[in-house]
């Protein structure tokens, strides 16, 4: 039991670098499929389209699949164009905030196209069809050789024979692609090292608080989905019964446009305040609220007292 908590706290801990991985396995394992099964190059001159095709769309697809799966896109999106939004958010804050959370997002949705690319350039299928297909290509390795070379390139790749007789003094296509792989391979790991790098030497609070902001904030995310499902739950039951036995509904507090409107906006952790999320400084501020409205009541109460225990002692006198 010990060992299996401690397996959970480890993906727990690392949790992003984990579903990035998974995420580039079964890209890559998508990509090896599709090479060996349904990939067949034509060997004519629709080769730099067909290549092409495969090299790149898929990645596009992926791309967008990894905006659309994030939540973060559309609590981002959601409500941007409403008036009553522009009216009650100053536009410079907002798009403050949004570049802050949309670089993280165009991150997470390019690991998988990215490995993609990088995996269907060491496999050199897509890269060879494509590239013996490109006009640049045929001027390189043809240039002195004329019409019938340039037929021949169009051939390697359904031909090794000929792609070795073709490419001996020159680097090969295969060869090309997955030098650009390990090339490319070693720009995102650079990339990605020097963002992470950065981002921590700016972050505005230590590393021991932005790891309970990071665990915080999957905790809330937790609960307040099994919070609404509740609610959502309650509420439905109510009006359905209310609905059915013809009784007036009981009274249920729901959070008011202007409550989900508070907790909706974007947040990014800051020094200047003990917030962890929007929802944790609304509920602070509503508390703050509480205690003014309850300082306010109890002056006035000590207020009308002495008033009238003053006019007690002038009736006395």
């Amino acid at each position: 039991m010990d060992s299996l908590q401690k397996i959970l706290d480890f993906c727990l801990r690392h949790q992003t670098i984990l579903g990035c991985s998974i995420i580039s396995l079964l890209t890559a394992a998508s990509e090896y499929i599709f090479s060996s099964v349904v990939f067949k190059c034509p060997c004519n001159s629709n080769n730099m389209l067909y290549g092409s095709s495969f090299l790149l769309a898929p990645a596009f697809v992926l791309f967008l699949f990894g905006f659309m799966v994030n939540p973060s896109t559309w609590h981002l999106f959601t409500g941007k164009c409403s008036a009553e939004k522009h009216r009650e958010y100053s536009p410079w804050g907002t798009s403050a905030c949004c570049c802050q959370v949309l670089v993280p997002m165009i991150a997470k949705a390019s690991v998988a196209p990215l490995t993609w690319i990088a995996v269907a350039l060491l496999g050199a299928n897509f890269y060879e069809c494509a590239a013996s297909g490109s006009s640049l290509i045929a001027y390189f390795y043809c240039k002195d050789n004329g019409t019938d070379c340039r037929n021949q390139l169009l051939k390697v790749p359904c031909d090794e024979e000929l792609s070795a007789n073709l490419t001996s003094e020159r680097l090969s296509l295969h060869a090309q692609s997955q030098l650009a792989g390990w090339f490319l391979i070693a720009i995102i790991m650079t990339g990605v090292v020097i963002s992470t790098c950065v981002s921590r030497c700016y972050s505005p609070v230590s590393y021991l608080q932005l790891r309970l902001y990071e665990i915080y904030s999957k905790i809330e995310e937790e609960q307040f989905e099994i919070k609404s499902k509740e609610h959502a739950e309650e509420l439905a039951k109510i009006n359905i019964n209310s609905f059915f036995e013809a009784d007036d509904p009981a009274p249920f507090h729901t959070p008011s446009t202007e409550e989900w409107h508070n907790i909706s906006t974007l947040y990014t952790i800051n020094s200047e305040a003990p917030y962890y999320s929007l929802l944790h400084q609304f509920v602070d501020s509503k508390k703050g609220k509480s205690s003014k409205r309850g300082k306010s009541t109890k002056f006035k109460e000590q207020a009308q007292d002495h008033t009238d225990y003053a006019n007690m002692n002038e009736a006395q006198t």
